[in-house]
């Protein structure tokens, strides 16, 4: 019978060592298995990125009842408050990353906001290397290599009170206040708080946690319709607060109610999938939806 050709070669091996130097081959073949041999590269330093920070503060006249407008940058955190001016104030806190200093002040030249002003409404729009549309009409020649650095603008906005807010964001924090007309807020990942007492509020977060709270006993306005894809909904009621609330879980979790005021309002009542309640004599509608996570209603604290 014919051998394989693997084992014949490691008979011819055998025969042609003697016996002293058989454990010597035996010690270079444990070793040459264990130890393999890999060809010998230069592995390039990993670059250490330098980081440069600056602060913009532009104030813009505004009248009561106009609109607001914030695309926001892909990261950072949004902070609105309403006040009592006739005027819009915006501090942008811009930090950029890159290899070297020429090449931040590159990225300094795109990463960055504009105004888009009309008679009644305020646009602020965040430029970058996030949108192709604006890189190709306005940077054309800038180097590949620094599309991918990181960066992120922190605003901090003052609003008059009764202004109409639209916030689109990104990643990052996300607090309203103070503010009383029409607002729309949305965010792909966010632990956003709105302490509000009025006005007509849309807020969808893709996943994080919302946390709403109504320091007053009643709401000047519309109400509310909150939503959040994956995430915590907290619902912070004060004492005695009138309000006709409903919550809902699409897929996974459950509703916990730890505010005893609330109470049944039409079937199913108030379970851990849906509420359908009564909250003193009514008034408001609120309502609150997760797909998958928690809705916890509760009493603020005093």
């Amino acid at each position: 019978m014919q051998r394989p050709f693997f084992v014949f070669e490691v008979m011819q091996t055998t025969l042609l060592c003697s016996p002293m130097t058989k454990p010597l081959l035996l010690v270079a073949i444990l070793l040459a298995s264990t130890n393999p041999i890999f060809s010998q590269k230069t592995v390039a330093p990993e670059v250490q990125l330098l980081t440069r920070t600056s602060t913009r503060r532009e104030i813009r006249r505004f009248n009561y009842g106009g609109t607001v407008t914030l695309i926001a940058a892909p990261r950072g955190s949004v902070t609105v408050e309403g006040w009592t001016r006739s005027e819009v104030e915006l501090v942008a806190d811009i930090e950029l990353k890159g290899p070297t200093e020429a090449e931040l002040d590159q990225l300094a030249t795109v990463n960055s906001f504009v105004f888009d002003e009309d008679l009644n409404h305020l646009s602020i729009l965040t430029t970058g290397t996030h949108d192709r549309t604006y890189m190709k009409r306005s940077a054309k020649n800038f180097p590949k290599k620094l599309l991918n650095m990181p960066w992120k603008i922190d605003y901090r906005l003052k609003v008059p009170v009764n202004t109409d807010l639209e916030v689109n964001a990104g990643h990052g924090t996300v607090k309203l206040s103070g503010v009383e007309g029409a607002l729309r807020v949305s965010a792909t990942e966010s632990d956003t708080a709105l302490t509000l007492t009025g006005g007509i509020v849309t807020t969808t977060v893709t996943a994080g946690s919302i946390t709403f709270t109504i320091p007053a006993r009643s709401w000047r306005g519309g109400g509310a319709d909150i939503r959040i894809a994956s995430g915590t909904i907290n619902v912070d009621l004060p004492a005695g607060f009138s309000g006709d609330i409903d919550a809902d879980v699409l897929r996974t979790g459950k509703i916990v109610n730890a505010y005893e005021a609330l109470q049944s309002r039409e079937k199913p009542g108030i379970t851990e999938r849906t509420v359908r309640a009564r909250a003193g004599a009514g008034g408001a509608y609120f309502k609150f939806t997760v797909g998958d996570g928690v809705v916890n209603i509760r009493k603020s604290a005093p």
